[in-house]
């Protein structure tokens, strides 16, 4: 600090209007103020104005600037600063998400970040529907800590909460990458399989053991497709046009389209389904197993390489690489075991919805219903995709898909 000057948070409040920081600031250019920091926040037209500055000692600033909030209505104190503090060498962008977040759901938040020495420098709310979310930027702490704190918390109070550390990383994801059966799509396709083969019941017992992994993925693959053995191709699409997208799949591909990223999806299901999605929805790469058929019937076995857990994370990987774009830039997404080797490569792993042995170990979580609350997560408001709609305009949600 300068001889002769202090360091003063100036706090203006009152009614929002055009202008008002313009003004203010003219007044501390004039009174030779240091600009040190400042942040605006608006809640339902209601200003709160915080500048941290350095003024000369004569209190003519002081003066000026209570002369200007008078004249607009508007509330002005100061508070004088011992010292300017160093910027936090720990950044980090939290996101809550859920149905709702009640008082004691936010306490709970804002003490599982303190008890892990981070310190929320904003909040900003990110949507009201069709889930509620905000995003609060912390200084200090430690990451992994501060997560398995807030984990905890989502947990009690039925919330998400996703801690990301924030950088350049975070603000340049390219490349998204989504397991299909119930992320992308809310079916399981190998059980409408089934169903029509008259072998659900079997074969939903052994995808429930895959996908939280007690059944290593490639057996119980190979044990479910010889089940579908005889199954005619003419019920492949029948199964096709039943295959419901989940909501909000559709404004979360546009959205990551009209941002410039690359988007896939990594399927331990079917080309035969996962082709006409590919191709619905504008899909820069797609991956699954393809169905054996021979005389217009399935013979109950794959051909070419599987598609497994290890498969998913070696091909995450070649995209990225003939993509040119690291391993920290991409978004890996996935609700059951099989995705977990994928949602470790990515420099984000997100569950959707996902078994409680994938929610524990990737980056984040998120459990509501709508494929488009990860936006969120990646610090998207809900305001720029209704604009982005709005501009450009959203093709309708459909259910089944077109053929080929």
């Amino acid at each position: 600090m300068s001889e002769g000057r202090s360091t003063i948070l100036v706090r203006v409040f009152g009614q929002d209007a055009p202008g008002i920081t313009a003004g203010l600031m003219d007044v501390l250019s004039a009174g030779h103020c240091e600009l040190y920091d400042v942040e605006q926040v608006v809640i339902r037209d209601r200003l709160s104005l915080n500048v941290l500055i350095s003024v000369p000692d004569d209190q003519t600033t002081i003066r000026d600037v209570l002369f200007y909030a008078t004249e607009r209505r508007l509330t002005a104190d100061f508070e004088p600063v011992a010292d300017v503090p160093a910027p936090s060498r720990n950044r980090f962008a939290v996101s809550v998400i859920g149905a709702r977040v009640t008082p004691q759901a936010f306490g709970a938040i804002s003490r599982a970040i303190a008890e892990a020495g981070g310190n929320i420098d904003s909040i900003e709310r990110l949507s009201r529907y069709p889930v509620v979310s905000y995003e609060l930027a912390v200084s200090g702490g430690d990451q992994n800590a501060m997560r398995t704190s807030l984990l905890e918390t989502s947990a009690v109070h039925d919330i998400d909460v996703a801690v990301q550390a924030e950088g350049i990383a975070r603000r340049s994801k390219r490349l998204v990458v989504m397991d299909v059966d119930s992320t992308l799509i809310q079916d399981e396709v190998i059980e409408l399989l089934a169903a029509a083969a008259g072998k659900r019941d079997e074969v939903a017992a052994i995808t429930t053991r895959a996908m939280t992994g007690e059944t290593d993925f490639t057996l119980a693959l190979e044990q479910r497709v010889r089940l579908l053995a005889g199954l005619s191709v003419s019920v492949l699409d029948e199964v096709a046009a039943k295959i419901r997208l989940t909501p909000g799949a559709r404004t979360f591909v546009r959205t990551l389209k009209r941002m410039g990223m690359k988007v896939g999806i990594l399927s331990g299901g079917f080309t035969w389904f996962t082709d006409r999605l590919a191709s619905d929805l504008g899909l820069d790469h797609s991956y699954a197993n393809e169905l054996e058929i021979e005389d217009g019937r399935l013979t109950g076995r794959i051909t070419g390489t599987m598609i497994d857990r290890a498969r998913k994370a070696e091909i995450l990987r070649e995209i990225a690489a003939r993509e040119g774009i690291g391993l920290d830039q991409v978004v890996a997404i996935g609700d059951g075991a099989n995705d977990l080797d994928m949602l470790a490569a990515a420099g984000l792993g997100i569950g959707f919805n996902a078994k409680p042995v994938v929610r524990n170990a990737a980056d984040s979580s998120v459990s509501v219903p709508y494929l488009d609350a990860i936006l969120f997560v990646l610090g998207i408001r809900r305001d720029e995709v209704e604009a982005d709609v709005a501009e450009n305009g959203s093709p309708p949600e459909i259910v089944g898909l077109p053929p080929i």
